[in-house]
């Protein structure tokens, strides 16, 4: 293919050429969720952006494990002070739940939106409460190391001891003395030696449910603990890649990098990768900041800023339009734009397979495949492919309209390339084909009703007649009687 896989290291600060830790297989860890309430759009966000990664690695011929965890315990609610109640009990409580029927409840509906964008299945998806055992082993560690402590039934990292030898804050950039300056003091943290200190194990206050024996208390392990465990669990001490949002980086795996190498000796992860927020009114988009709007609201168009409901292939187009290290403004008027654009390249998908052989070409079509891969090589940069893909399009339409011509070579050639980059790589669906199942069915069912019609006619009843015809009418369905008997039509309606 030509292209070297180029990514950008959040560790390193710079683009590096993707050189694998054994040859032809990439280990990959992606922060998952943690369930507790429906997904929104900035969870589609991180999923289609590692969804591409695996789906180009793929495409270059690698062979991938991927990983991508469920956080089921011990996220509290203030997520830096490490206060307030686990996430997951809070909503329990709440909804008047046991905690595991939360998590069960929120991770079907998670998995159930994540089939509708089209993502690929992780590999492995572990999760937390089921580590428990191999959490409490890799804090024995950190303490036969010397980078922990153990007061009143809790045990803490030891941030200052550990950046004695190593470096905390390297991965986002911040050195101890900064943060040292802006962590307050909480009198909820008076055990701890430093406030910048965190959990690896939390002994529970008696109400709480959620909690495990341990050689230290009845209590819970740290939220950041569970991925260093998960992730050298099922990729090995040292794996090739981890991703997740960029507001993950502090202190989560900020954490992660420390917890991994007071343990081990080593860092784990060799590159780091983060897609950027999703805004709304220049805002980061999040659960905690109450402003966000849930992927069923979006595909039902349920919610005030939404002028109609956009199905889940216009909201995976829309996150592919945007670098995902750049931030994405959500609005109304971005989603029309990306649906009118999408409608664009799917139609142009249909023509394509209708193009007429007219003799040689009289356009070169190849410049557009090594633009698109030099793009989508060169850090996943999916606007670029995008924009290549509608020069693709412009040529289609030429063709079509008579004033450019194609060889039937490079009409299969032109098939293949599209067919490999926007079904395979973007991952993308074509929905009128997808519903194609479901439109036969109805067709049958309008069919049968007007049948039944026809009948109650015969019999002269008219009320029978007249009520299938106007509730049809009032579904959006045109229905005008024939000498035949009757035709139909879906009534046009203005978009």
């Amino acid at each position: 293919m030509g292209n070297e896989l180029v990514i950008y290291n959040t560790l390193t600060r710079k683009k590096e050429v993707f050189r694998p830790l054994v040859e032809g297989k990439v280990g990959l860890y992606v922060c998952g969720p943690t369930v507790y309430s429906d997904s929104h759009l900035g969870h589609a966000r991180p999923n289609i952006t590692f969804d591409l990664l695996v789906r180009y690695l793929k495409y270059l011929g690698y062979k991938v494990r991927y990983v991508r965890n469920i956080t089921d315990v011990g996220h509290l609610e203030n997520e830096e002070e490490e206060t307030g109640e686990d996430k997951i009990s809070k909503r329990a409580r709440i909804e008047q739940l046991e905690p595991m029927e939360v998590v069960q409840k929120y991770m079907n509906t998670f998995h159930h939106n994540m089939r509708q964008l089209n993502t690929l299945s992780p590999d492995i998806e572990p999760r937390a409460s089921g580590h428990i055992i191999e959490q409490q082993q890799m804090i024995d560690l950190i303490l036969e190391n010397g980078f922990a402590y153990e007061v009143n039934g809790s045990v803490y990292f030891d941030v200052e001891k550990y950046n004695e030898k190593y470096q905390y804050g390297k991965l986002s950039g911040r050195n101890l003395d900064d943060i040292r300056t802006n962590t307050r003091k909480l009198d909820s943290q008076d055990e701890k030696k430093n406030p910048f200190d965190f959990a690896l194990w939390k002994k529970a206050s008696p109400g709480h449910i959620m909690q495990w024996p341990s050689k230290w208390s009845n209590g819970f392990p740290g939220w950041h603990l569970e991925c260093s465990v998960m992730s050298t669990k099922y990729l090995g001490e040292i794996f090739d890649i981890h991703g997740g949002g960029l507001d993950l980086a502090f202190p989560h795996h900020e954490c992660e990098i420390a917890q991994s190498t007071a343990s081990l000796g080593k860092e784990s992860v060799r590159y780091w990768m983060h897609n950027n927020m999703i805004t709304i009114n220049g805002q980061k988009m999040a659960r905690s900041l109450g402003n966000f709007i849930t992927l069923d609201e979006i595909f039902s168009g349920n919610h005030k800023v939404l002028e109609k409901a956009y199905s889940p292939m216009t909201i995976r187009f829309f996150l592919l339009q945007a670098h995902y290290r750049s931030t994405m403004d959500f609005s109304n008027e971005a989603l029309k734009a990306s649906e009118k654009g999408l409608g664009r390249l799917m139609d142009a998908v249909e023509d394509l397979s209708n193009l007429p052989d007219s003799g040689n070409s009289t356009v070169d079509v190849s410049g557009l495949k090594e633009k698109t891969f030099a793009a989508l090589s060169d850090d996943l940069n999916s606007p670029v492919a995008i924009a290549s893909l509608f020069d693709g399009v412009k040529i289609i339409n030429s063709v079509k309209n008579g004033t450019d011509h194609l060889s039937k070579q490079d009409i299969e050639d032109l098939k293949l390339f599209f067919h490999t980059v926007i079904f395979d790589i973007l991952g993308l669906v074509d929905e009128k084909d997808k519903d194609g199942a479901k439109d036969e069915v109805l067709n049958k069912v309008v069919e049968l009703l007007l049948n039944l019609r026809v009948e109650a006619k015969s019999r002269k009843d008219w009320h029978t007649a007249d009520s299938i015809r106007d509730g049809l009418n009032s579904l959006g369905i045109e229905v005008k009687d024939t000498k035949e008997g009757f035709e139909w039509k879906f009534k046009k309606i203005d978009s």
